[in-house]
C-alpha cells in the first residue's frame, strides 16, 4: 500500500505535469503520456487521477480498465496551480529582497580604509 506522503507526491506530481501541459497549450495529456512522464505505476496514477477528480481539479476520462485514457485540469486546478505558483514566486522575491538587505547589511558594517 502506498503511504500518504508518497499519494500527496504522486497528486502534486499529476498537477505540475498538467499544469506544465496548459502552459505549453496543450489542455489534455493522454493518460499513458502522464504515466510514461512521471514513471508511476497505473495504481498510483489512477489513485490520483480519481482523488483529484473527486476535488474537482482534474477531469479524467478513463478507459474500461480504470486508469486514464485522457486528463486535464478544471478552471479550478488551474486557478489552484496558478495561486501555488504566485505564492512561490513571492516567496523567493521576499527571500531576494533578505539577501538584499543582509548583503546592504554587511556593507555597511564593513570598514572604510
Amino acid at each position: 500500500m502506498t503511504k500518504l506522503r508518497e499519494r500527496k507526491n504522486n497528486r502534486t506530481a499529476v498537477l505540475r505535469s498538467l499544469y506544465r501541459a496548459v502552459e505549453r497549450n496543450r489542455p489534455e495529456i493522454i493518460g499513458t503520456e502522464l504515466r510514461s512522464e512521471l514513471g508511476m505505476p497505473d495504481e498510483d496514477l489512477s489513485a490520483a487521477c480519481a482523488y483529484l477528480a473527486d476535488e474537482g481539479l482534474i477531469s479524467v476520462d478513463w478507459t474500461s480498465h480504470h486508469t486514464p485514457a485522457a486528463v486535464s485540469l478544471t478552471h479550478e486546478g488551474i486557478r489552484l496551480m496558478e495561486e501555488q505558483e504566485e505564492q512561490r514566486q513571492e516567496q523567493r522575491q521576499e527571500e531576494r529582497g533578505e539577501e538584499q538587505g543582509r548583503r546592504a547589511t554587511a556593507d555597511e558594517a564593513q570598514p572604510n580604509y
